[in-house]
């Protein structure tokens, strides 16, 4: 616990921190190895994720390979994305009896399911689509501050169930060790669940998985982390499937235009386009064919200035 300091009362050298907010006091006669730390609760909650992430990314408890020798059989929750899809051909190249296992909702745009069933058969790995209605989970539908916990427990749940009926009792996921568990709600439901995320586990970081890909010759090596359409609805505003689909229709068009890594985010009935700074520009000069494009589906349709950081 914090406490008060009254700094008239304490003799000997302090130090303020560059944040000014952590106190750092040596008292007389002691060594410099005994130091008293007054440190700001956020200071301290952004020292412990630091070194969890280092934890995380640093310690290599095993390989991959040596994963797999230890799972003769796995279900692989399987998005069509860079890290499952890495993570199935792993699975495979191991000799492990692995079948992907895709969930088909109105969060996921078509293309995802695409490119799933493309690298499945392109792997010779068995794949089965789940159909779930997410938006009848009313935590789901409702869209609050948790909805990615809820969603994704109510989803693998599913998966799980599917799974364990095919005769799988272990399931995993694609979770990288780039990934910060403190940021991402879904991991709890994850823990819960009792899901396993060996890349995760093996220390393999993002940057690895599209440098280990590009080497096995998937095509997904690059593709650019893509959110699900849910995340395109501000938060407690409620999900509809009218309002997912004008989003999807939005950035599958923007996309046949040549776009890249961008997202269409919905402001109240009107769309927000975010954009790369490297699209930028193009997007001013296609300014009025966008706006031609997506003026039947917004009251509005409006470009955001400020530049989105590009997908890792």
């Amino acid at each position: 616990m914090e406490r008060n300091i009254d700094m008239k009362k304490i003799s000997g050298r302090y130090l303020l921190s560059a944040e000014g907010r952590s106190l750092l006091f040596l008292r007389p006669g002691c060594r410099k190895k005994r130091r008293s730390w007054i440190i700001d609760p956020a200071v301290r909650k952004r020292q412990r994720t630091e070194k969890n992430t280092e934890k995380n990314q640093g310690e290599k408890n095993m390989t991959l390979e040596e994963f797999f020798q230890q799972t003769p059989a796995a279900a692989v929750a399987f998005s069509g994305g860079t890290d499952s899809a890495f993570l199935l051909w792993a699975a495979k190249q191991s000799g492990c009896n692995v079948c992907a296992y895709y969930i088909k909702t109105v969060f996921q745009p078509a293309f995802e399911l695409e490119d799933a069933r493309r690298l499945a058969e392109e792997l010779a790995v068995p794949m089965k689509v789940i159909e779930a209605d997410i938006l009848s989970c009313s935590e789901a539908a409702a869209n609050g501050p948790e909805r990615c916990y809820y969603c994704k427990r109510t989803l693998f749940t599913l998966l799980r169930q599917a799974a364990e009926k095919d005769g799988y009792t272990l399931l995993l996921d694609g979770t990288n060790a780039s990934d910060q568990a403190e940021d991402r709600p879904g991991m709890k439901a994850l823990r819960e669940l009792e899901v396993r995320s060996p890349l995760r586990e093996c220390g393999i970081t993002k940057q690895e998985v599209r440098r280990l890909s590009e080497e096995a010759g998937l095509f997904t090596w690059d593709k650019p982390a893509y959110a699900c359409l849910a995340t395109r609805v501000p938060t407690g505003t409620a999900i509809t499937p009218e309002a997912l689909q004008c989003v999807e229709q939005a950035e599958t068009i923007l996309s046949q235009m040549g776009f890249q890594d961008f997202r269409v985010r919905l402001l109240e009935r009107g769309a927000r386009i975010q954009m790369t700074e490297e699209q930028m520009q193009k997007a001013l000069e296609k300014r009025k064919e966008i706006t031609a494009a997506l003026r039947p589906l917004f009251s509005a349709v409006m470009l955001d200035l400020e530049a989105r950081s590009a997908s890792r």
